[in-house]
């Protein structure tokens, strides 16, 4: 058994103990090779802990935020159980890989709008790692230029014209 196998084991029993906690009904599906954005939004190649089920919204919280921690806290138990850390990511129903995709076409739809229209365009607050995936889409875009402003919640992208 491979080393992510078993981290991937004892992440999703340790995954199952809390949702058991939470009389939460759900299964929990071990996805490796997937490409979900990591909460530091960075895109993942490891292991995904997809939990499947009805009326999961409650784990995917306002804007993710439950997901995130539900996430953070998973990787830490099962961190130290293993003696190693491996990225692994936890979707609710696939929520996580359909918010990328979502996050990537309104990235290039508002980048399309700024350069017909040669004004800057901001996008409404989000968390730093769906930020991530703005920038990341568009920094091969030589019309455009993407930049985070304001402060905590209120952080938000700014897509403008190049210069």
């Amino acid at each position: 058994m491979s080393e992510i196998e078993e981290y991937g084991k004892v992440a999703s029993s340790v995954l199952k103990d809390i949702l058991d906690i939470l009389e939460i009904e759900a299964e929990i599906e071990i996805e490796e090779n997937m490409n979900v954005v990591d909460g530091d939004g960075s895109e993942e190649s490891s292991l995904v802990l997809n939990i499947t089920g009805d009326d999961l919204g409650i784990l995917i919280g306002r804007k993710g935020q439950t997901l995130s921690s539900l996430q953070y806290i998973v990787r830490l138990i099962a961190s130290q159980k293993c003696g190693e850390t491996v990225p692994t990511v936890l979707d609710v129903n696939g929520y996580k890989q359909r918010r990328f995709v979502s996050l990537q076409s309104l990235a290039r739809h508002v980048a399309d709008q700024v350069i017909v229209n040669k004004r800057s365009i901001a996008l409404e607050p989000m968390p730093a790692y769906e930020r991530r995936i703005i920038h990341i889409t568009l920094a091969d875009n030589h019309r455009v230029t993407t930049q985070s402003t304001g402060f905590g919640e209120a952080r938000k992208v700014v897509i403008a014209p190049k210069q």
